[in-house]
């Protein structure tokens, strides 16, 4: 955004896709939300990991916008009705 404008760097934000380590398929929805893919895990047994920090079994992954509650059903009152 090349400024600390807070309005500004939100606008910028919310039409950006954000992806990173923490959060794949993310976005930041109107109500200030961010809507990302969640994963369903399993912990590894011993044997079933590979290397350092192997320890989880991805079984599902969860579409941000099943994940999280619909922007329809927000409560922010920053967000207008309908």
């Amino acid at each position: 955004a090349g400024t600390d404008d807070a309005p500004t760097v939100v606008k910028q934000l919310q039409g950006m896709k954000l992806s990173d380590m923490f959060a794949q398929n993310g976005r930041l929805r109107e109500d200030g939300r961010m809507v990302h893919d969640m994963f369903l895990v399993q912990v590894k047994k011993p044997a079933e990991s590979q290397y350092p920090w192997d320890y989880y079994k991805v079984l599902a992954t969860i579409p941000g916008d099943q994940a999280f509650k619909p922007l329809a059903k927000s409560t922010c009152r920053h967000v207008k009705a309908g």
